[in-house]
């Protein structure tokens, strides 16, 4: 009895301990049914998808069905349950489109404005905020809206430039994806005294607007073509957004500039939406500028911006296809009209893998995690599956996107084990589950 019983528990524990390998193995994909905002969930850029294909090479991702009808432009898109919404500019306007995820199908189209040349670059960039019935984009022009999800309805609206004497940093139009955050929806008009403002989400009513004087000479007045984040560094809530004379921290509460920081900008295009780690800001800009570390301290009743690091342009410059932050480390495409992959320390700077390395497509990269890797969407419209990790670039597969119209600047997205591919006119479908 005394030496059948060891013998029965140890049985037991191996029972038990296959059975949760077991569990572990056949453990059910976790598919998410939402992206409901530029770069997604806290705007990080992380899909939360899990059981996705890990090896590309073995098992390409298959094209589900294509959609066409989505006007010009190089807006990503956003989703909630089986509705996709992106921006694009048709024959009749500029408009706000709402897709049917499970066959492609337009729902409706809303126009937004009218198409000038004024308006700036030949294409729309904002991808819709979508929250509850309503959804937010803003057009080229510079003028916000608030729709109804189920049918486009207009519900308010207004123009940055008759409101808060808005401007542009440079000649190609507003790009801004709006923020939605409790009850208020946030932009950034670029006016010297409403850089940025903080909306009523349900009606429109101005709650508050950020005053702003000299924010250093580098770069040019008015936005950039970012879009705003959520930062609690120093303990102080505050909405940070790269400008066109540089990053700036303005306080959730009232609007109040808390702090800005200007080398990180240029005189052409200040793009990529800042990352925010606790009390750090990482910010980067192409066109020749480089990259920056800053850590927010307190200070009274404000906020210090103290830079613990700036790289160069030949070391680390993102131009706009964006950055993941994954495990303290930096995943990008690193130079100006470049992806060359790159894995930088966040916190040394140091380059630990990468920037010198081609890719398998050329031009600029998007970058997006996933499950675990890193999807590259190049310029040229190749795809490339590669793992985030700091061990090296390990290349897991690549593919050619199904129809290439262009640049293809359009941020991917992962959702629902779809991956969608934003092209211009035409919107592609991949499946990635395993």
């Amino acid at each position: 009895m005394s030496n059948s019983m060891p013998v029965r528990l140890l049985l037991g524990a191996i029972l038990v301990c296959g059975l949760s390998l077991s569990a572990k193995a056949n453990e059910p994909t976790k598919l998410s049914d939402s992206w409901e905002q530029w770069r997604g969930p806290d705007r990080q850029n992380h899909s939360a998808d899990t059981g996705l294909l890990d090896d590309w090479n073995a098992t390409p991702p298959k094209l589900t069905w294509t959609a066409s009808g989505m006007g010009k432009g190089y807006a990503s898109v956003s989703i909630k349950d089986n509705r996709l919404f992106t921006t694009g500019n048709l024959p009749e306007g500029q408009a706000v489109i709402a897709v049917n995820t499970d066959d492609g199908k337009i729902l409706w189209k809303t126009n937004l404005l009218e198409l000038n040349p004024k308006h700036g670059y030949p294409g729309a960039r904002c991808t819709p905020s979508i929250d509850g019935e309503r959804l937010y984009a803003i057009a080229s022009n510079g003028a916000i809206f608030c729709l109804s999800v189920a049918d486009g309805e207009i519900i308010w609206q207004k123009n940055f430039e008759e409101e808060w004497d808005g401007k542009m940093m440079s000649k190609w139009g507003f790009s801004e994806s709006p923020l939605i955050d409790g009850d208020l929806v946030l932009c950034t008009p670029g006016g010297k005294n409403a850089m940025m403002v903080a909306l009523d989400k349900t009606t429109g009513k101005e709650v508050w607007k950020t005053s702003v004087n000299d924010l250093g000479e580098l770069g040019k007045d008015g936005a950039g073509y970012s879009s705003i984040v959520i930062s609690n560094g120093a303990g102080v809530k505050q909405y940070v957004q790269l400008t066109g004379r540089g990053v700036i921290g303005v306080r959730a509460s009232d609007g109040k500039l808390l702090w800005n920081y200007n080398p990180v900008a240029n005189k052409v295009a200040n793009i990529p939406t800042p990352i925010i780690s606790g009390d750090y800001v990482f910010c980067s800009t192409g066109y020749g500028t480089g990259s920056a570390l800053l850590k927010l301290t307190k200070d009274g009743d404000g906020v210090n911006a103290e830079e613990v690091y700036f790289l160069k342009a030949k070391t680390m410059q993102n131009h706009h296809g964006g950055m993941i932050l994954y495990k303290d480390h930096i995943y990008c495409g690193h130079g100006h009209n470049n992806g060359l992959p790159l894995c930088l320390n966040l916190k040394s700077g140091k380059v630990v893998w990468g920037g010198d390395i081609r890719g398998e497509g050329s031009g600029s990269a998007a970058v997006l995690f996933a499950d675990g890797n890193l999807i590259f969407r190049y310029e040229n419209g190749e795809l490339a599956l590669v793992e985030a990790t700091t061990e090296g670039y390990k290349l897991k597969g690549s593919f050619r996107a199904d129809q290439v119209l262009g640049k293809a600047w359009a941020h991917p997205v992962v959702c629902g084990g779809k991956l969608y591919l934003r092209e211009q006119d035409v919107l592609m479908c991949y499946d990635l589950r395993k």
